[in-house]
């Protein structure tokens, strides 16, 4: 599985039709530990761009955008269940935000692999 990442540090994993979002490690050590996380109920549709979910550290508060169109089908349950340091353990494997039924896989094609990604983070 590919993973694409956009400008506001979210990644997106294609599964078939199901795509896994969360926060890259870059945005993950910026927030700091993370005290909480608020996500989208299971059933909501959002554009590419949408805000979807807001994480809060000791630091600050940030918005996760929709990196790809489509309907929630899943939360992260260890996220829903307060178990927020996860997003800062593993946030590109087991602090994972959502998973959403994807509407258009083209969109994948305007999001950053992984060495672009890593190129971008280096220039800010």
């Amino acid at each position: 599985m590919t993973t694409r990442y956009t400008k506001d540090h979210e990644w997106v994993r294609l599964d078939g039709d199901i795509a896994t979002v969360g926060i890259s490690t870059y945005a993950a050590e910026q927030l700091g530990d993370v005290v909480y996380a608020e996500l989208p109920a299971v059933g909501k549709s959002f554009a590419q761009g949408d805000d979807m979910a807001v994480v809060e550290s000791a630091k600050t508060a940030s918005d996760v955008y929709a990196p790809i169109s489509g309907e929630i089908v899943e939360t992260n349950s260890e996220i829903t269940g307060e178990n927020w340091p996860i997003i800062n353990e593993a946030p590109e494997a087991t602090g994972w935000f959502v998973k959403l039924k994807v509407s258009d896989k083209s969109q994948l094609d305007a999001l950053m692999d992984e060495a672009a990604y890593a190129d971008y983070v280096k220039g800010l």
